[in-house]
């Protein structure tokens, strides 16, 4: 199998179980030693690790909470650390907390824990980790087809941090392009063994407005990001590459 990653060190945040877990595999795939964080599922981190290591990759687990921005520095210090540079910084950790506006009863502390989470934490991992990013490494942020065109109501907010995050990493295109960094986003969209479904009609709607009327594999997602981590993709920046069904055709 061609490993275009070989000699490259990645981190993937959120990386323990579903699309996180998926990219970690293939990145591992392709050649790349892999270090991925997770907050409190120690055992689903280590199921991760030991089948990575099974297939001779080598893949770290660093448990860190990107909801509290402080943790960050101490993060990328960590896989520096370890794996003695870093190449790839793929932003995927992420939660997702749903309902109107003007409900009355929304819980306001789950909500700012998703900002925390989803906006403030991918900048605070992007800023640690663009002190030591060599030169032609790449930043890939994982988004949302919401982030680009709300479809259903009660995703004002997530919405928002996901809207955030794609304007943040067009910036840090800019700013780290003299490096041969290139910054990139990937909008995923609803998949198999992602975040908790909707309803069951707001669900329906949603597949309805995909062009491909599915929701996607994990591994799909995950091919769409270890392209923009590869050599293939060196001259794309500052891009969305959308990876949702077809959510905004």
């Amino acid at each position: 199998m061609n490993k275009p990653l070989t000699g490259k060190v990645a981190l993937v945040t959120g990386g323990s179980r579903g699309l996180g877990a998926a990219t970690v595999r293939l990145l591992a795939e392709q050649g790349a030693d892999v270090g991925f964080t997770y907050v409190s599922s120690e055992k689903q981190a280590q199921a991760v690790v030991d089948e990575a290591r099974n297939r001779g990759a080598k893949v770290t687990a660093f448990k860190s909470d990107q909801a509290d921005v402080s943790q960050a520095p101490a993060l990328i210090d960590d896989v520096v650390a370890h794996f003695g540079g870093l190449d790839i910084l793929v932003n995927n950790a992420a939660i997702s907390v749903v309902g109107t506006v003007g409900d009355p009863d929304a819980d306001t502390a789950a909500l700012d824990r998703m900002h925390a989470t989803n906006y403030l934490g991918v900048i605070a991992v992007i800023r640690a980790a663009s002190r030591v990013l060599r030169e032609g490494g790449r930043v890939i942020t994982v988004s949302s087809g919401f982030g680009t065109r709300v479809g259903v109501p009660g995703v004002a907010d997530y919405s928002a941090t996901k809207a955030g995050v794609e304007r943040y990493t067009m910036g840090v295109a800019r700013d780290l392009g003299s490096r041969a960094i290139t910054a990139n986003v990937v909008e995923a969209g609803l998949m198999e063994g992602g975040m908790e479904p909707p309803d069951p009609e707001t669900l329906k709607a949603l597949l309805s407005s995909l062009s491909l009327q599915r929701m996607g594999h994990p591994d799909e997602i995950a091919a769409a990001i270890a392209f923009l981590a590869s050599p293939a993709a060196s001259y794309v920046t500052g891009a969305v590459l959308d990876a949702h069904g077809g959510y905004n055709a």
